[in-house]
């Protein structure tokens, strides 16, 4: 979908990977660090040294940029693939009371929040709230990576 212009989630291109806004954002500022390659690379350990090493650097970057954007208090990072069996980060920015009443008092991983809470339609963001949250993020990483070339 990004490289046919039909994914409204998509905020840039970097090097390894595209910057996606999440499609729920209970957890404000959930943002995607997906792998431009497809194929056979399905773990950090496929990818060679300097691959692996610019990869990890710009999800890092990424990271810095939605939590800074979204004011994270501690960013939660997953690279799973069960589901989907591609190279991707999950980057959440957290937040106290981000849980509710759920998990331990309220503390905890992103899981502890139930699923159908979490990917109800209620969390979507409007077009305009979507257009708002890519450019601002799009705003930190050209901040980042300005900072980066000095």
């Amino acid at each position: 979908m990004i490289k046919r212009g039909e994914n409204p989630y998509f905020v840039r291109e970097l090097k390894t990977g595209y910057v996606v806004i999440g499609d729920h954002q209970h957890f404000r500022g959930y943002t995607l660090f997906l792998y431009k390659e497809h194929g056979d690379k399905t773990e950090l350990f496929h990818l060679d040294k300097a691959e692996r090493a610019l990869f990890l650097e710009e999800m890092t970057i990424v990271a810095q940029a939605a939590a800074k954007t979204f004011g994270a208090e501690k960013m939660n990072y997953e690279l799973l693939g069960m589901g989907d069996a591609h190279l991707h980060w999950h980057l959440t920015p957290r937040v106290s009371g981000d849980l509710g009443s759920y998990g331990n008092h309220g503390k905890g991983p992103v899981w502890w929040y139930p699923m159908e809470k979490m990917y109800s339609d209620e969390t979507r963001p409007n077009p305009d709230e979507l257009q708002n949250m890519k450019r601002l993020l799009s705003a930190a990483l050209d901040e980042i990576l300005t900072e980066g070339t000095q």
